[in-house]
């Protein structure tokens, strides 16, 4: 078993302790030994000399969507941009939507929510999780993967009641199943409650899955019914702020069941939203002063993406498809979209194209809903409708005013440097489509932005949180850590010129700068900042 030696780096071992200079021994799959510059360099077959660059543990992402690629054969091709940037490890099956559980005859509502996540159809091969990881491992992945299973995936698998309150048997039932997926390797429950069927759940169906996971000693990761102030998802006549009240809901479940809570995405949609990111925290730092057992995560990105679908309020959901042909609905959806925008604090042109999911309209990407507007000759309201029935809802946007924009980061940076807060790409990975920077360049990003040139946090504290918190937090024991024995995801990066490659007017963001090498499990998957073809030295870990 050959040994390799990254030598003289300042090693940032991920435990938040203060970096000192020394050197990372690997042999085989896992560290063998840590040792400071001063007591000497230890022997070994292979010596890269790191000096000036900072060793670390890979990076984790706390939220991935990247599942729905894995069972790709040639899913490194558009994976690559992952481990380019540092990442080594994902926790997948995120907003409720999992590839498993598996069901022939309703899969195809899992696929038309996940279609905004999936490059290519997949051969399912599985029913269930423990199919589903084995599958994977004979895929043999680009990362180490965690699987999350998916409330929605859940409930449309193995419940009759597509919306709203199940039967007391197809509850019973879909517990079991979930106790099962967990007990088969699954690391956590995922809820994506702002999305259908999650949406439309009561709040006793979310408690009693909570309860399943408790029992399990797992988290849950919840997207909370709404993140703005103003959603869609509640109706208007709801006198408290709506996205205090879908996070209080998620906390008195908390309080009922003593589950740990992982809230997604912590984020502000719309600029008169942003004013509630102090006081959300202060409800956060409350409930952990309580007891509870509560963490959020965050891209470090104003916008993100999402389905298109998205924009639309939960009535009109529960019409489609005919409710695109209802007049009466129509009006009634225009009017609320033009209040709701200027209440929430957003304009047609915060949406930005990432994917039609119509062939022949790839043109489209990158632009704008009123610059396509203004080709179809009609108004932005019209093409909203236009691209939302046409792909089925598959479009896929890129939604600003995510905590901020250009002006004004405040709310970002409040939930970035919050100890609370872990990290995540959230990335929907297409082959053809205006790519989301967070999936070039988050962690570049979050080390030279925001560690090296704001100096908002140190990095001891950024790659505690990107890699052993994150770690603890899905029961991830062997990795996160720089440490004997530990498994050799690693990370070498130049701290001076590490940085993200930022999109520049209709140029598109690119891959990072900085990053010289990335281990996992051992092996060398990126050297000078390029993904080494062929390699596939990620592991399926069951939790």
């Amino acid at each position: 078993m050959g040994t390799l030696l990254l030598s003289n780096g300042k090693i940032v071992d991920g435990s938040g302790q203060d970096s000192f200079r020394g050197h990372v021994l690997i042999e085989g799959e896992r560290i063998r030994e840590i040792c400071s510059q001063k007591v000497g360099i230890p022997a070994a077959d292979e010596v890269i000399d790191v000096a000036g660059a900072a060793i670390t543990p890979g990076f984790i992402d706390m939220h991935s969507h990247a599942d729905w690629h894995l069972p790709d054969p040639d899913h490194p091709t558009l994976m690559k941009c992952l481990v380019e940037q540092g990442i080594t490890t994902i926790i997948a099956g995120n907003c409720g939507i999992s590839p498993a559980p598996y069901n022939a005859e309703t899969f195809q509502y899992v696929e038309t929510l996940a279609s905004i996540l999936m490059d290519k159809p997949i051969d399912y091969q599985w029913q269930t999780m423990s199919e589903f990881l084995t599958c994977l491992e004979q895929f043999k992945p680009l990362v180490n993967i965690a699987e999350l299973v998916g409330h929605a995936a859940v409930r449309i698998a193995y419940a009759g009641t597509r919306r709203g309150k199940m039967k007391a048997a197809e509850l019973s039932h879909c517990l079991a199943k979930t106790h099962e997926a967990l007990d088969q390797g699954a690391c956590g429950i995922s809820f994506g409650l702002g999305y259908d069927p999650g949406m439309y759940s009561p709040l006793e169906e979310l408690k009693a899955f909570c309860l399943v996971a408790q029992e399990a000693g797992k988290p849950v990761a919840v997207h909370l019914k709404a993140y703005s102030w103003l959603s869609p998802c509640y109706h208007s006549t709801t006198p408290q702020a709506h996205n205090v009240k879908a996070l209080q809901e998620m906390l008195n479940i908390v309080r009922q069941t003593g589950v740990k809570l992982q809230m997604s995405h912590f984020l502000f949609v719309g600029r008169k939203s942003w004013k509630y990111a102090a006081r959300t925290l202060q409800i956060i730092d409350r409930a952990v002063r309580d007891g509870l057992d509560v963490m959020i995560d965050a891209f470090p990105y104003t916008c993100g993406n999402t389905t298109i679908l998205a924009t639309l309020p939960f009535w009109f959901l529960a019409g489609l498809p005919a409710a695109f042909k209802n007049r009466k609905a129509l009006l009634r959806l225009r009017v609320e979209l033009e209040l709701g925008f200027r209440l929430v604090g957003f304009r047609y042109h915060d949406f930005q194209v990432m994917a039609t999911a119509v062939p022949g309209w790839e043109h489209l990407y990158g632009l704008t809903i009123p610059e396509i507007a203004q080709k179809w000759n009609t108004s932005s309201f019209q093409t909203l409708l236009k691209l939302s029935e046409t792909s089925q809802g598959g479009a896929l946007i890129l939604f600003h005013t995510y905590s901020g924009d250009a002006e004004n980061q405040k709310p970002l940076e409040a939930v970035l440097k919050h100890e609370q807060c872990l990290f995540e790409t959230d990335v929907a990975l297409k082959s053809k489509a205006y790519p989301n920077p967070a999936g070039l360049g988050t962690y570049p990003k979050i080390l030279g932005t925001y560690v090296r040139d704001q100096k908002l946090f140190t990095i001891e504290s950024a790659i505690k949180r990107m890699t052993s918190a994150s770690a603890e937090r899905f029961g991830l024991t062997d990795r996160g850590l720089l440490a004997p024995g530990k498994f050799a995801d690693v990370v070498v990066f130049d701290p001076d010129t590490i940085a993200e490659t930022p999109p520049v007017g209709p140029k598109p963001a690119s891959k990072p700068v900085g990053i010289k090498y990335v281990f996992i499990n051992g092996n060398r998957v990126v050297e000078n900042g390029d993904y080494n073809v062929g390699e596939r030295s990620g592991r399926v870990l069951r939790l």
